[in-house]
């Protein structure tokens, strides 16, 4: 991936603790490593394929004076994110916030954070048994679709199934889909556990009926082993109404843990 480079960019801004840091002001200086595509911008010489980097400056000076933080740790946490939401040509964000006039009472150059942050491509598997299923479907996926720390690019064809588990309830409507987010997979998880709270879900039997039911499948290459969120989902390979909506948008996604694609497991099963 390519890269387009600021260095300490200075601002003049009231971020900190104390009260005079807050009345007052003082100066900051942040520098940016941006990770995007540059080869049809270089080739066509094109502006419009790129980030225009003077433009941007003055957007990142506008969103960093907006309000006023007490931490630099959170001043750089929402310029990264101001910057991936409103520049999606941009993957990547690796920021270092400087802070020169730090009141700490010692001599030095400077205090700084740095943080990096990217959007994130995860698939997630969504079910409804209650009510007007393939409805209650569309409404979780604008839901997700209106949290700024998201957008959906692809979603699948929807499949009647029948339950697995427990089998007194009526058939289900399945299907995938594939986000990107800034989120991570704990902070996702959550995000989805509150649309399927809106969207009326009850826990009361387990693999029971459901209005709406949202799984996070896989999320980048990565495997977890954080007991409140387990990706790759530990049983997903072993669902064909799982597979199935999910070849229709990434048939050739390697599982990370089984080190093959996903068609191919699903076409081992469906035997």
């Amino acid at each position: 991936m390519d890269k387009i480079i600021i260095k300490d960019l200075e601002i003049f801004a009231h971020h900190g603790v104390l009260k005079e840091e807050k009345n007052l002001g003082q100066k900051f200086l942040l520098s940016f490593e941006l990770l995007l595509d540059l080869e049809k911008a270089s080739t066509e010489d094109n502006l419009n394929e790129t980030v225009n980097y003077a433009k941007l400056c003055i957007d990142i000076e506008n969103e960093f004076k907006r309000t006023k933080y007490d931490l630099i740790e959170t001043a750089a946490e929402k310029t990264a994110g101001y910057i991936l939401v409103h520049y999606p040509m941009i993957k990547s964000v690796k920021l270092t916030l400087k802070k020169p006039w730090a009141p700490i009472l010692k001599t030095v150059n400077y205090v700084a954070v740095q943080i990096e942050r990217s959007w994130h491509t995860v698939y997630i598997a969504l079910g409804s048994n209650l009510g007007d299923k393939k409805k209650n479907l569309n409404d979780a996926l604008n839901l997700i679709d209106k949290n700024q720390l998201c957008h959906i690019n692809k979603v699948s064809n929807f499949y009647e199934t029948a339950p697995v588990g427990y089998l007194d309830q009526d058939d289900f409507i399945n299907g995938a889909a594939e986000i990107e987010t800034l989120m991570s997979p704990l902070k996702l998880m959550d995000f989805l556990l509150e649309v399927e709270k809106k969207l009326k879900r009850e826990r009361k039997i387990h693999w029971g009926p459901r209005t709406i039911d949202l799984d996070i499948l896989l999320y980048d290459s990565i495997v977890t082993e954080d007991e409140h969120i387990l990706v790759p989902h530990p049983r997903m390979h072993e669902r064909l109404f799982v597979l199935e909506p999910l070849c229709d948008i990434a048939p050739y996604k390697m599982h990370p843990l089984l080190n093959e694609r996903i068609i191919d497991i699903k076409n081992k099963i469906k035997k």
